[in-house]
């Protein structure tokens, strides 16, 4: 069996494949630095109500521009083919009205996940597309690994990441080791279980809260007070509109390190067809792998909308607008999944003194007024060639200045979403200067 038929059939009876590839058109300064890299996928629940029509604007959401985009060409899982998580039945520990997931649910479902991606050769593909390994080429004589895309995202020279020549020198292979820690062990997947929360549900639990409080009320006070409130009650919930979900996200970050990186360069990495070196690669199910690191959940049951919106428009609103919310909580909780943003323009009075600092990051990132974040300037160490972190100074959200990036904020018209940017005032520390970066709370990783 070729390797592409392996392949097709080994993802095909997991995955469901999603159309669109989501492409970066960010340019300029804000390229200048090393983004995280991120795939998103989706727990597709056939089952539901609007179901089809998640998967459908979930495969029209851009992946987050503060990433650069690593989706594969499988995106979606299916929860019908999902077993062994519930006693019975397939599918995820799944996120009901009026219930809430247990810290033991979401761990089995986490596992189950993990070892979705890791059956599917999910930590190769993210490999083969670091490396340039096209696998939906059709000619496999085409197929061979390059290091454009390393290149390109982490800003090194064609040389210095050439494998076949770095591995020659120790200037080339401290290039190859940090590329291998700034990028590659920076790759994840996240995945979103998004089940939508109907009307009918919120309705059932407002009849039923209604009628107990009915119930009391005629108790208290004798007559039918009680009786007519609850009626009433029930004639307001089933008036309920909108569009409600509840959204698990699931972040796994693809495991790299100098050992795993050694075993590949040395064993499967080849710039020209070699047939035995990419199918190991392709064989291996073991080193290249992806592990469990952190869990988000976001549910608002009294987000409103303003706009008037179609449908589709407006589940895709708030499909975006929940998983960013939940990109904002996990880059908090997980410090490998901070996202670090530049200074891209300085603030001036008209005697020309500096009196704040713009970047493009607000409100979808989670910004509010008790923000605060690190300013780090990125150098290389000249004893070991290996990007570092040097602090540089502390900054704050300007009151009343932060940008509402949200998805269609413009079209909702709300507060901050005239704005261009995010305005910073400087608490402590030095001199900041464009194209420095921005990284909320403190960086394990920056030296003093």
């Amino acid at each position: 069996m070729n390797t592409r038929k392996r392949l097709s059939i080994i993802i095909s009876a997991t995955f469901m494949v999603a159309g669109i590839m989501c492409a970066q058109s960010t340019t300029g300064q804000l390229n200048e630095y090393r983004r995280n890299s991120l795939a998103t996928m989706l727990v597709y629940h056939p089952e539901d109500e609007f179901g089809s029509q998640i998967y459908q604007a979930f495969d029209s959401i851009p992946t987050p521009d503060k990433y650069d985009d690593h989706n594969l060409v499988y995106r979606v899982i299916n929860n019908d083919s999902i077993a062994g998580v519930k006693r019975n039945g397939a599918g995820l520990i799944k996120a009901q009205y009026g219930k809430t997931l247990t810290s033991a649910d979401v761990a089995k479902n986490a596992q189950k996940l993990e070892e979705i991606l890791n059956q599917n050769l999910c930590g190769n593909l993210l490999v083969a597309k670091w490396f340039g390994l096209n696998i939906e080429e059709e000619d496999p004589q085409k197929w061979h690994f390059d290091t454009e895309l390393i290149q390109s995202r982490g800003q090194y020279n064609a040389s210095d990441i050439d494998v076949e020549v770095a591995q020659r020198t120790a200037r080339g292979v401290a290039a190859l080791s940090d590329a291998g820690e700034e990028l590659l062990h920076n790759t994840f997947i996240l995945v979103n279980d998004i089940t939508y929360v109907t009307a009918e549900e919120k309705a059932a639990a407002a009849k039923a809260a209604m009628n107990i409080i009915g119930g009391v009320a005629d108790i208290l006070f004798g007559g039918s007070a009680g009786s007519d409130l609850a009626k009433m009650g029930g004639n307001i919930a089933d008036k309920f509109t909108g569009f409600t979900v509840k959204t698990h996200s699931y972040l796994f970050q693809l495991e790299w390190n100098d050992s795993i990186a050694a075993i590949f360069y040395n064993d499967y990495y080849t710039s020209t067809f070699d047939q035995e070196k990419i199918l190991g690669f392709l064989k291996n199910d073991s080193l290249f792998r992806v592990r469990y690191v952190a869990h988000e959940y976001e549910y608002d049951a009294k987000s409103t909308l303003k706009g008037k919106y179609d449908r589709s428009e407006l589940i895709k609103m708030v499909c975006t607008r929940s998983m960013d919310k939940n990109i904002a909580a996990l880059q908090l909780q997980y410090e490998d999944f901070k996202v670090k943003t530049p200074v891209y323009a300085l603030e001036t009075n008209p005697k020309g003194a500096t009196t704040g600092y713009l970047a493009k990051i607000g409100m979808k990132e989670g910004i509010t007024e008790n923000s605060t974040f690190q300013v780090i300037q990125r150098f290389t160490d000249e004893s070991t060639g290996r990007t570092k972190y040097r602090y540089v100074a502390t900054v704050k959200p300007k009151k009343g200045q932060i940008w509402d990036n949200r998805y269609n904020a413009v079209l909702e018209g709300d507060s901050g979403s005239e704005l261009t940017a995010t305005a910073f005032k400087k608490v402590s520390g030095g001199e900041i200067l464009p194209g420095m970066l921005l990284i909320e709370g403190k960086y394990r990783k920056v030296t003093e």
